[in-house]
């Protein structure tokens, strides 16, 4: 391993040596077991004699820092960062500015490992195809190594480009052309870019509320104003969004979290009230491919004859969260902005994973996996929605069609009782954790893509003891 040495010039080199070496180790940079330089070829690089090298390295070992191999060369020691001292960052001279002090830090649920999962948003990773993948990796690998390893276009690659088009005017009577479509990494970028090419600093923008966090705070990210707009059973209420607006972050087909799907009176009153006040949609249609019961309702985006709704697509629910693979459709003017954003972001999305899965989709694996995915969540929901009505008679199920959650309205706080769950391995959020006055509304939701379906009677069944003993202390 390469170590870099900085060697004065006076005397001293020696001590110079030992002393960056040492440093190097306490503070993590070595680790055990990493090889260093021999010393001929640390004392070429560094200008100085063999015996100089030699010399320092032999204190070292001396010391329990390094270890010589015969034969082998020379390593960290185990166990030589010994004191547990972390890395020094240097003096903190630096800092963020002010706007992401109020952003949270990415959720714990990443590093958990829950006993009883009934987290939102997440599917079953299990039932992946990932044979298929991987066959279709290779595939790719086999046939265009040179494109695909290179510099991609930022709008995406074509052929994913064209499946997406065929995908969503199949499923979703979207009518677009690949044109029409931009690659993104999640749904997460797609807000991110419209928001760059939308949203000047000090606008004020619509976000559902309840609703998802991470827009609202990454709008405010970027010099924007969000402000909460109240959902009631037919979805945002219009009348309430504030006339400045420039832009509006719904989630209409399956409202997260409240899992409502917006009546399509509200859906004409929006694209209505954006034509009148000069103003954008962004309508994020997240997971919608998981539809149970009636009949879906026509994204904002098939109703929109003005060019005002952008629409955002993701394949982290359906697929893998790994991936790191969405869509946005945007009008024309917007296109050529929107591409130049995403340059300069990022430049474009893995085309290697782009390419497979287009490949997933034409050959009709993406619509199998649907299917059978759909089958299973469909199952789950039915034993949740069972189970939460014979173990929780005093919740009030939110009617909802679609999704990988269900959420119910609570009389009586949740919040003590969902702490402590979570302390024994019960991971579930409240709605309260999904408002902009945190705790302003009572409830729980109910993820069931990430549990398995014997699990979810046991874990319920867990949550309602917490909620039995919350109560005898209350």
């Amino acid at each position: 391993m390469d170590i870099q040495i900085e060697l004065g010039a006076g005397r001293g080199r020696r001590d110079a040596i030992y002393r960056q070496i040492r440093e190097a180790i306490l503070d993590g940079r070595l680790r055990d077991g990493d090889a260093l330089p021999p010393t001929r070829e640390l004392a070429q690089r560094l200008a100085v004699s063999r015996n100089t090298v030699s010399a320092a390295y032999d204190r070292l070992v001396a010391e329990g820092f390094l270890e010589s191999r015969v034969g082998a060369g020379t390593f960290v020691g185990a166990g030589a960062r010994r004191d547990g001292r972390a890395p020094d960052s240097g003096p903190a001279s630096l800092t963020a500015v002010p706007v992401w002090d109020d952003v949270p830090r990415p959720p714990d649920r990443f590093r958990e490992q829950p006993s009883f999962d009934f987290r939102s948003g997440a599917p079953d990773v299990s039932l992946f195809p990932f044979d298929t993948w991987r066959r279709l990796v290779t595939q790719q690998l086999r046939r265009s190594r040179h494109d695909l390893l290179t510099y991609g276009d930022p709008q995406g690659h074509p052929g994913l480009r064209e499946a997406i088009a065929r995908h969503i005017g199949v499923s979703r009577a979207v009518r677009v052309t690949a044109d029409d479509v931009l690659v993104t990494n999640g749904s997460q970028q797609a807000v991110d870019l419209a928001a760059r090419v939308l949203v000047e600093p000090g606008a004020r923008v619509a976000v559902e509320d309840p609703g998802y966090p991470p827009p609202r705070q990454l709008f405010a990210t970027l010099g924007a104003r969000p402000v909460g707009v109240p959902v009631d059973d037919e979805g945002i209420v219009v009348d309430a969004i504030p006339d400045d607006c420039r832009l509006v972050y719904v989630t209409p087909s399956h409202q997260f979290p409240l899992g409502v799907s917006m009546s399509m009176a509200r859906r004409v009153a929006l694209i209505d009230w954006a034509r009148r006040h000069d103003a954008a949609i962004l309508e994020d249609d997240y997971d919608t491919e998981f539809r149970y019961t009636g009949r879906p309702l026509e994204p904002l985006r098939s109703l929109d004859s003005g060019g005002r709704v952008l629409y955002i697509g993701s394949f982290s629910k359906v697929l893998l969260p790994g991936l790191r693979l969405g869509f946005l459709v945007a009008p024309p003017g917007l296109r050529p902005a929107l591409a130049k954003a995403k340059y300069l972001t990022d430049w474009h999305s893995a085309s290697l994973t782009q390419a497979a899965l287009a490949e997933f989709m034409d050959s009709g694996e993406f619509a199998r996996h649907i299917r059978r995915t759909r089958r299973e969540y469909a199952a789950r929901r039915e034993v949740v929605c069972r189970v939460v009505a014979r173990e929780f008679p005093e919740l009030r199920l939110i009617p909802s069609s679609a999704g990988l959650h269900v959420s119910a309205f609570s009389a009586t706080p949740v919040r003590p009782m969902v702490r402590a769950a979570r302390r024994a391995g019960v991971r579930i959020y409240t709605l309260g954790d999904f408002t902009g006055v945190r705790d302003a509304l009572d409830g729980l939701v109910f993820g069931f893509g990430a549990i398995p379906r014997d699990r979810i009677e046991p874990g319920l069944r867990e949550l309602r003891a917490f909620a039995d003993s919350d109560r005898a202390l209350t």
